[in-house]
């Protein structure tokens, strides 16, 4: 899943700083079959995620989630907040930073 698939219409893009010495733990948990994907599998509206790593910088990573629709991801943002929430909590020490880089629609020709 992910772009590849032609059908998404909204992304989330995070960008990351890993602590040394974790990067193997976080790309599991944050990779396209992590924990957050496994969460996120929970709506129908999730595609799919994609984990990249810099090619210059081993602890910095970006993420890309993809979504049908923007109304999805609320959606299962709302149903899903606790659980979301305590999830952010319990891996927040796998990282130094966390930035959400934005949110965007996909254009269609």
């Amino acid at each position: 899943m992910g772009s590849g698939d032609g059908n998404w219409g909204h992304v989330i893009i995070w960008e990351f700083r890993v602590r040394p010495g974790l990067r193997q733990r976080f790309e599991f948990a944050y990779g396209p079959e992590g924990a957050w994907a496994e969460l996120f599998r929970r709506s129908q509206g999730y595609m799919g995620t994609e984990l990249n790593r810099d090619a210059n910088d081993d602890r910095r990573y970006v993420t890309l989630d993809f979504w049908v629709s923007r109304q999805e991801y609320e959606s299962f943002r709302r149903e899903h907040a606790a659980e979301y929430k305590a999830m952010d909590q319990d891996f927040a020490e796998m990282t130094e930073s966390e930035i959400e880089i934005g949110r965007f629609e996909r254009i269609r020709g």
